[in-house]
């Protein structure tokens, strides 16, 4: 089972590891914060508590801060 991953330049498929796999799971993954990301599922914005299905989108967005 795979679910394909967008971050900055990155477009990859990607394999689900357990069947309980969440946006959590894969912000940790990838030493990334929930404060600072945030997390779409299909084109739809999700919480960090959402399970990854499988060929599943998942786009994570770098949020800017400035002022």
């Amino acid at each position: 089972m795979s679910f394909t991953l967008i971050y900055k330049n990155l477009n990859e498929k990607r394999e689900i590891p357990n069947e309980n796999y969440s946006i959590k799971d894969l912000l940790n993954d990838l030493e990334l914060s929930a404060q600072t990301i945030v997390s779409k599922q299909n084109g739809e914005l999700v919480i960090e508590d959402t399970i990854i299905e499988e060929d599943d989108e998942i786009q994570l967005v770098q949020i800017i801060y400035g002022g």
